[in-house]
């Protein structure tokens, strides 16, 4: 027993969602120990630790509230040691709530390209701008969703429904982030694949889908040395995402060796213990919980720390991840960290320095311009994200037309400016990202419209220009007589708390929104050279288009950022080739897709899904079900060709099999000792709090044993066995050996330069995997003319399967095969992949 000052009525701490539901599997929360490129970061994070107090250690764990600081989320601070609040913000494509920064191309744009190098580049310019701000922790990249269905509202977020491309993307724009200063943030994980319902759905899925695909590209994300994790709002199993020890503990934390911190997602944070216990270290935005504390954690999480409901350790552990993320991408000391120089919560100079609260007014938007010259670049994503899906007689690119129509509200200016709509919530003008919390505001924003305009004023083009989407009078009259009649078209989705035109998030269905496919028939019926692009979110249904004798081209422009308009042009009149490929595919029916979105639950209140498609989704389903799309995955025209040469593989001189960890962990260490008095854990006497702030004091008398109820198992810092798959970030190291070297050589055969993204596919063997799925990529600029040889490492992790039972990657003894082509469906050079060492072929 010991004396504590906490409020009466202790009970309320712990919430409901305490009681654990999966038993002991992922009992107890790993205890991070750096290694693999943490090393230096964990010895100065275990040296800061040390030092701190129970209630500073809990500080960096808890978020002071809603618009209780600058930021969209901040910690509390250790001033005695010059220590300021973490700094969080929004989101994967450019900074939210600010001014002056970049709006950058939506993840499923810079996917698109297939670009390594582009990926990278995005990464650095993004974390630039972060860090200039003083922000320590953009709220990005995303893999969750990865796009299960076509319709999810978030999806253009990431980075497709490929888990190797997403992984690769992830790794490449992680490692720019942080190469500047900044902590990455991988989120939505996991399994957050809709809007509806998507702060209660319990999604069910087996182990096999979970590791092929959905747990894939996080692997390749902690691989790459990612900071932070971001839990998200659904339910897994029966168990929220923050509070899940099966996904968290036993996944993230054991198997793949994530040496970061988890964060929740905004008000994901479900019960004080469960989510201590199972493994979240940074509870965001800090408030909404139940009195005394108003916050689950805060002092919440200090009194369950002094009443052995937490033990020691775990609080420790939080700390040293939060503070080795930091160390990681911060090599100065505390005095070079920028300052926070902006509000999220206000535009103007002065406002408060509290908003929840509504005191301490001062300066609190500087208005630093960090955009520096990533125009460029973002011009530079753009045009080469732009998919070319059909190009007819050669109508693209254009050559100084004599008249050009430009049809379509898509193309247009936003009325009161790209930024009139909070959040991009609007349905006028042009499309150049998606809506809600992953938007950032446009510094500018350049129409196609416009763009077009300047190019034609250029070309002594006659430039005609309708805006309405509806009076499809008006544009059959504009478009009649024009060489050549440009429609634009759009298919918008977000987040779940701005309904745009019916559509909650998630898109209701796969067709145009605001009359669009009325507005390209009704053009295409009246101009023999009607070019549709498409701002869309995804694949719609566009079968239509694609068979029309007189739509001579169609291109996929996604969701580009500031530069929309002048990346387009570039495509349209030559001066970039299309290297775009489409990152999904593109079907003719939405019952293609082999999965479906819940709109409507018979049970709203709680609302479950089985993801009984297994890992069958996007292409993997069509192949498996025999359907042809309209676009495969994959899929990109040039303005040039390629041919594809001499295919040879080259088995690696490594066994079939690799060493599965096997041990244990050291005991759970401890950073300090845990002073119990009274005078420790509470506020200072005289101290004026902030309300309704959130602080990591006990606030009343109380006097207090306590037992959470999760059992022994769960606070046991005893010695912990090392999983199979395990031992280093990202999964056994063993799993990443190249295996097999695959090569091939590529020419282009046309008339001028182009970049050519040659794909290997793996065909894996047996009805249980997909026909083939895609395991590398390049990107080979070639002049007309020329050849260059493309060379692919295939490692063991790309040759294997989820084994259950021994919770183990193996190679199964089926035969399997290498593709290398243009997509999922051009294979142009293709071969059986010999046994690796060891091991033969069973037929």
């Amino acid at each position: 027993m010991i004396t504590l000052l906490v409020l009466a009525g202790l009970a309320a701490v712990v919430s409901a969602a305490d009681t654990p539901s999966i038993g002991n599997a992922g009992f107890p929360s790993p205890w991070a120990s750096g290694g693999t490129g943490w090393d230096d970061a964990y010895a100065k994070a275990k040296a800061f630790v040390r030092g701190l107090t129970l209630v500073e250690k809990v500080n960096l764990t808890t978020g002071t509230g809603w618009e209780a600081d600058r930021c969209i989320g901040m910690t509390g601070s250790i001033p005695r040691l010059g220590f300021r609040a973490f700094c969080l913000q929004d989101g994967p494509l450019g900074i939210r709530y600010t001014d002056h920064n970049s709006a950058f191309p939506a993840g499923i744009n810079v996917a698109a390209t297939f670009s390594r190098g582009l990926m990278r580049r995005r990464g650095e310019a993004m974390g630039e701008e972060f860090r200039g701000k003083g922000i320590d922790i953009q709220l990005g990249p995303v893999a969750g969703p990865l796009g299960r269905v076509p319709e999810g509202g978030r999806n253009w977020e990431g980075f497709g429904p490929d888990p190797y491309l997403t992984g690769i993307a992830m790794a490449e724009t992680i490692e720019g982030i942080q190469s500047r200063g900044v902590i990455a943030c991988a989120k939505h994980y996991i399994l957050n694949e809709q809007e509806h319902y998507r702060g209660r759905i319990d999604v069910r899925i087996d182990d096999k889908t979970m590791h092929e695909l959905y747990l894939w590209p996080f692997a390749d994300a902690v691989r790459a040395g990612v900071g932070s994790v971001m839990c998200s709002y659904n339910k897994i199993n029966g168990t929220y995402a923050c509070e899940n020890e099966w996904t968290t503990n036993y996944l993230l934390k054991n198997e793949l060796s994530f040496q970061g911190f988890v964060m929740s997602d905004w008000g994901a944070q479900h019960s004080t213990l469960g989510s201590a216990l199972g493994g979240l270290d940074m509870a965001m935005p800090g408030d909404g919980g139940a009195a005394p504390y108003g916050a689950l954690w805060g002092g919440a999480l200090t009194e369950a720390v002094l009443k052995g409901d937490v033990p020691q350790w775990r609080v420790d552990d939080m700390a040293i991840r939060i503070m080795a993320a930091y160390f990681k991408v911060n090599t100065g000391n505390f005095s070079s960290r920028p300052e926070v120089t902006f509000s999220a919560w206000t535009k103007k100079s002065i406002g408060p320095l509290h908003p929840s609260s509504n005191k301490t007014f001062t300066v609190v938007n500087e208005f630093v311009d960090v955009q520096s010259n990533h125009g460029a670049l973002i011009r530079e994503i753009g045009a080469k994200s732009v998919v070319l899906l059909k190009n007819e007689n050669r109508a693209l690119p254009l050559k100084m037309p004599q008249s050009i129509a430009v049809i379509g509200e898509d193309a247009q200016d936003t009325p009161g400016g790209p930024n009139a709509c909070a959040e991009r919530g609007c349905i006028k003008g042009t499309v150049a990202m998606g809506y809600g919390s992953g938007t950032a505001e446009f510094p500018y924003l350049v129409s196609p419209a416009t763009a077009l305009k300047l190019q034609a004023t250029s070309d002594n083009t006659v430039f005609i220009n309708t805006t309405s989407n509806w009076d499809l009078d008006a544009a059959k009259a504009a478009a009649k007589g024009a060489s050549v009649a440009i429609v634009f078209a759009t298919a918008n989705a977000g987040e779940n708390f701005i309904v745009l035109d019916g559509n909650a998030g998630d898109r209701n269905n796969m067709s145009l929104w605001d009359n669009g496919d009325e507005l390209i028939r009704a053009v295409a019926s009246v101009n023999p050279n009607t070019v549709v692009v498409l701002h869309t979110a995804g694949p719609v249904i566009i079968d239509y288009a694609v068979q029309h004798p007189n739509i001579t081209a169609i291109l996929w422009a996604g969701f580009p950022g500031q530069e929309s308009g002048n990346g387009l042009i570039d495509v349209l009149y030559g001066n970039t080739n299309p290297q775009g490929r489409t990152p999904f595919t593109w079907g003719k029916s939405e019952k293609d897709y082999g999965a479906e979105l819940l709109f409507n639950s018979s049970n709203p209140v709680a609302p479950s899904q089985t993801f009984d498609e297994g890992i069958f989704i996007d292409y993997r389903a069509f192949d498996k079900a025999s359907i042809e799309p309209t676009y495969p995955f994959g899929f990109g025209l040039s303005y040039t060709t390629f041919d594809y040469l001499d295919l040879h593989i080259q088995v690696q001189n490594v066994s079939a099999s690799y060493k599965a960890m096997s041990g244990a962990t050291a005991p759970a260490p401890l950073y300090g000792v845990v002073n119990k008095t009274a005078a420790a854990n509470t506020a200072p006497e005289g101290f004026e709090k902030i309300i309704p702030y959130v602080y990591p004091w006990l606030i009343a008398n109380s006097s207090t044993g306590g037992s959470g109820g999760f059992g022994p198992a769960a606070i046991n810092g005893s010695a912990q066995p090392l999983l199979p798959a395990g031992g280093a970030p990202g999964g056994n190291s063993g799993l990443f050996d190249v295996v097999y070297t695959v090569s091939a050589t590529i020419k282009n055969t046309g008339g001028v330069a182009g970049t050519e993204i040659p794909q290997l596919y793996v065909q894996l063997g047996g009805d249980e995997n997909p026909f083939s799925v895609l395991r590398g990529f390049d990107e080979i600029v070639l002049k007309p003319g020329e050849a260059k040889t493309v060379t692919f490492g295939l490692t063991r992790r790309d040759v294997s399967n989820w084994n259950s039972t021994s919770q183990n990657w193996e190679i199964s003894t089926k035969e399997k095969f290498v593709f290398i082509g243009s997509s999922v469906a051009a294979v142009r050079l293709h071969a059986t992949l010999p046994p690796p060492q060891g091991m033969s072929w069973s037929f």
